[in-house]
């Protein structure tokens, strides 16, 4: 039985595992609203999967990359989960967990699958996956621009989604082998294979010193005062 936490992008969700198999998810993907919705959704998910925080086996948490706050958010919330019951913490790569949710939605054989996180303007976080979601390309920084993945287009058919491929659609329009999904969102009933297989496999993290994966460093915004330019 595991806890299932995702907060790295705007989405917002929280999903029960037992077995493989998910049990109960609570999830809103409007975003921004992580540290008023998540302690509601954990709540709400093991009151519908009826068990107690001590019938868990661990709690996951998405790791990035994403959004800083989000990530914090996340990461902190299942650091006290795990201290409060004595669970131990798994740690599921993003985009990993993303691609096992974007394939359920191909429709063509052989695709090449790219989740994608938005950074800001053409540039997303991206991994690259094939059919059997073994990575191809492990996490990086992407600038998008109308040459992007034409090494793979020769052979397959490229699937784009996450919140960083929306704004790619009018780029690759005309493009007949790439297939941008648009409104996917993250979830983390999306997380249930990768935190059965670390659950199996005993394969934890530090919950004292674990952090999450930002890929990039953060960098705060300069304050302003209302009156001074």
């Amino acid at each position: 039985m595991i806890l299932c936490l995702e907060t790295a992008t705007p989405s917002c969700s929280v999903a029960l595992i037992h077995n493989g198999e998910v049990l109960a998810c609570d999830e809103d993907p409007k975003g921004q609203n992580h540290s008023e919705k998540i302690t509601l959704f954990i709540d709400s998910v093991m009151k519908k999967g009826g068990v107690s925080y001590g019938q868990l086996d661990a709690v996951a948490v998405s790791m990035g990359p994403g959004s800083y706050t989000g990530l914090r958010i996340g990461v902190s919330t299942a650091k006290g989960l795990c201290y409060a019951a004595g669970k131990p913490l798994i740690a599921i790569d993003t985009l990993h967990a993303m691609a096992f949710g974007g394939k359920l939605e191909v429709t063509s054989e052989n695709p090449v699958l790219v989740p994608m996180i938005d950074a800001r303007r053409m540039e997303v976080y991206a991994e690259i996956f094939d059919e059997n979601i073994n990575k191809i390309e492990d996490t990086k920084a992407i600038i998008i621009d109308e040459n992007s993945f034409s090494e793979y287009k020769p052979e397959h058919d490229v699937w784009l989604f996450g919140d960083g491929a929306d704004k790619c659609a009018e780029l690759f329009a005309n493009d007949n082998r790439i297939n941008v999904m648009k409104d996917f969102y993250c979830s983390a009933k999306y997380m249930n294979v990768l935190a059965q297989q670390k659950l199996d496999n005993r394969d934890f993290v530090d919950v004292a010193y674990f952090e999450p994966f930002y890929l990039k460093d953060f960098v705060p915004g300069i304050p302003t005062v209302k009156g001074l330019r």
